[in-house]
């Protein structure tokens, strides 16, 4: 399923050097600096590398940011900060705002920052491989795995990282509470979509279908109102993809729910819940156009092209045709006037993220080290660069269609 889901951009940033001349005053503090630059630069190759799967990415993940926090644990043995936290300053974008920079002189911003683009390559190598034709269990596990591994980082960032920022974020910046949060949503519901695609390949019974469907509904309403405050010029695109979700896994729900009432012999109730059915699938469909004429940053999916939404209205239609039909012969129900009001509780299937837990601080990282950093001598700055470095965006590689079976489990 090539463009079933919406990415926002990576976050693009300066290169930093690590260059502390006169300040590191040892050749253990040299390596440091050095093992610094080359894992960052490791770490952000691996961003764009299509060749990079979950076991690289964590590996080049843990050895930079071992390294950072001896730039941010306390090595001294008091609760002071770490003397070398402010030393360095660093420049990122926003998924959101274009190629505007933030930047902030803390190895924290660095971390958080750094972070963030790690759980944005999650979301993109899950979407890359649902994209893939003919997609077998075990890398349907992959993408559930990825979704979940990502929103728990974010929510690791939310939680524990972002409050300890001296700056906090502005306003439409990934780092602020509204942006992260409706990313911690978004990746727990396109992880249950899995989950829902799988139930249906199986035949799970309708009433758990129906209740996933819904619960995920609601996720994908609720990080669309996460952002109903955000600037409308950035955040426009991603509501659209955001509103289309709900409304297509409302759809489904009122289907598969249609489907219980007719098993328990409530045909004219089964009838005005496919009713309600497809008037969500419409609404949906309408809103894919919407949303692909919508500007704003990220790829655009193209759910409505996809085997997966269209055989939803297929479903529907005879669904609704069958209970019509039996209404007719057996049941001679009255259609109720208002859609049944949905009070699903899924039991099973619901995705938690994966606590996200930074690596043991480096073994290069120790007090004695530590010790030989003196700022007295103050960093040498490279005055050859000029003052403000261009912070270029991501080329980030094409996600190529391929023949969709509609299938997202085999």
């Amino acid at each position: 399923m090539a463009h079933w889901f919406h990415r926002n951009p990576l976050k693009a940033t300066a290169p930093v050097s690590f260059n502390f001349y006169g300040v590191a005053g040892s050749p253990a503090a040299n390596k440091i600096c050095n093992d610094l630059r080359t894992t960052r630069a490791r770490l952000l190759e691996m961003f764009t590398d299509v060749t990079c799967n979950p076991e690289i990415m964590k590996n080049a993940t843990d050895a930079y940011f071992s390294l950072l926090q001896g730039f941010i644990a306390s090595l001294d043995g008091t609760t002071q900060e770490n003397k070398m936290r402010f030393i360095q300053n660093f420049k990122w974008t926003d998924t959101l705002q274009g190629n505007t920079p933030s930047a902030q002189q803390d190895a924290v911003f660095e971390l958080v920052s750094m972070a963030f683009n790690v759980a944005l390559w999650y979301t993109k190598f899950a979407s890359r491989l649902a994209g893939k034709e003919n997609i077998t269990e075990a890398e349907a596990k992959d993408v559930h795995r990825s979704l979940k591994v990502a929103a728990g980082i974010f929510k690791n960032l939310k939680e524990i990282h972002i409050p300890r920022l001296i700056t906090p974020a502005e306003k439409g910046r990934d780092l602020e509470p509204r942006v992260i949060d409706a990313y911690i949503i978004q990746c727990q519901a396109e992880a249950q979509e899995v989950t829902i695609a799988r139930a249906i390949e199986l035949k799970h019974n309708a009433t758990l279908i129906a209740a996933l469907a819904f619960e995920t509904a609601n996720f994908y309403q609720k990080a669309d109102h996460t952002l109903n405050t955000l600037e409308p010029e950035c955040s426009s695109k991603w509501r659209k993809y955001l509103q289309l979700k709900q409304h297509f896994y409302m759809a489904y729900a009122y289907c598969y729910h249609g489907q219980t009432l007719l098993a328990s012999d409530k045909c004219g109730e089964a009838i005005r819940s496919l009713q309600e059915a497809e008037k969500c699938y419409s609404r949906a469909e309408a809103l894919c156009k919407e949303y692909r004429q919508t500007k704003g940053p990220g790829t655009t999916a193209k759910p409505s092209e996809q085997l997966f939404f269209l055989k939803l209205g297929g479903l529907i239609k005879n669904t609704l045709e069958k209970c019509q039909r039996e209404n007719g012969f057996i049941y001679f129900h009255k259609v109720p006037a208002e859609a049944p009001q949905l009070e699903l509780k899924a039991s099973y299937g619901l995705a938690e993220p994966i606590a996200f837990e930074l690596p043991s601080l480096s073994e290069q990282c120790t007090a004695e080290v530590y010790a030989t950093f003196d700022l007295t001598k103050g960093a040498k700055n490279d005055k050859a660069k000029p003052k403000d470095e261009e912070v270029k965006p991501v080329k980030e590689p094409d996600l190529k269609p391929q023949k969709d079976t509609g299938c997202v489990v085999s």
